[in-house]
């Protein structure tokens, strides 16, 4: 029998609050991990395969796959892409590794999100940080080969609380803004391939390095805001240095130009979820992006470990 069954894993989810972009150039990036995570756990299944099925927050099955092993050849699938990509990510894990894939024979393995697969929270990086830890091997090297990325992701996964995240490093940090009660996540629907943004990014050559220190500065400025109006200028001069050296178009333009707050993008532009502030009440700022169409607005402490 496996020494993986019986064995369970989990790991929270990521908000990157500071720092999109320029993390992977060296800034140091604020990142949130969340409540809200994914969990793993390895149970006895079929012998000589190695079965995998995953559920949404809701319960509902999303992903399901069979493998035959030592090979890992696809055997049954719910969807090909998925299937294939996980298939490389435990290849790759494994080729890293001191285990054997026979390891998975007679294994079947089942994730239980915490969060809806569409919020862009962590579905791929806590799958990185289970398998890392499942075969003993660098999870930044793992994500290196690949989903690639900054691996702020990945320091999250595993952190009681905020931390500053610097070139593979991670600290932890006291944040604990007293305006948290004003703050809020609100979900743009539009999920955002994080690839993809890498890739627009790298496509503009090399960054300034005044740029890559100002987002390292303010950063440290966010830390220490004790006020909400102090926290509202680092929203707008980060959002600016983005927008400006990105040449990318502030969230707040595109959708909530009368909005009475700030509008922070969170990671990659132009999807997923941002954060917002607000100095009126709970239900007038929940109606005000309800009516534009923008159902999931949740509360700082709701999101935040």
């Amino acid at each position: 029998m496996s020494q993986f069954i019986g064995k369970s894993y989990q790991a929270q989810g990521k908000l990157l609050l500071t720092g999109e972009y320029f993390v992977l150039d060296g800034a140091l990036a604020l990142a949130l991990p969340t409540h809200m995570g994914q969990k793993f756990s390895i149970s006895a299944g079929l012998a000589d395969r190695l079965s995998w099925q995953s559920y949404d927050v809701d319960g509902s099955r999303w992903f399901s796959a069979a493998y035959d092993l030592p090979g890992l050849v696809i055997l049954e699938y719910s969807e090909m892409a998925p299937a294939q990509r996980l298939q490389q990510v435990i290849r790759q894990a494994f080729l890293r590794s001191n285990f054997a894939l026979d390891e998975l024979a007679g294994c079947t393995i089942t994730t239980q999100l915490g969060f809806s697969r569409h919020w862009g929270l962590g579905t791929s990086s806590t799958l990185i940080s289970f398998l890392a830890d499942l075969t003993a091997v660098n999870p930044y090297t793992l994500l290196e080969e690949t989903f690639g990325g900054s691996g702020y992701d990945l320091a999250c996964a595993q952190a009681s609380g905020p931390i500053l995240y610097q070139n593979k490093t991670a600290q932890k940090v006291v944040f604990q803004p007293p305006f948290a009660n004003q703050l809020y996540f609100v979900y743009l629907g539009k999920k955002q391939n994080s690839r993809e943004g890498i890739q627009h990014y790298r496509a503009l050559g090399k960054i300034p390095a005044d740029a890559i220190e100002q987002a390292s500065e303010l950063t440290l400025e966010f830390v220490a805001c004790a006020t909400l109006e102090a926290f509202e200028s680092c929203i707008q001069r980060h959002e600016n240095l983005v927008a400006s050296t990105l040449d990318l178009t502030r969230a707040q333009e595109l959708w909530f130009a009368d909005y009475w707050g700030q509008v922070k993008s969170l990671g990659a532009w132009g999807g997923d979820f941002v954060l917002v502030t607000s100095n009126r009440e709970e239900q007038e700022t929940k109606n005000y992006f309800q009516n534009k169409g923008f159902e999931v607005v949740l509360r700082y402490q709701e999101m935040v470990l």
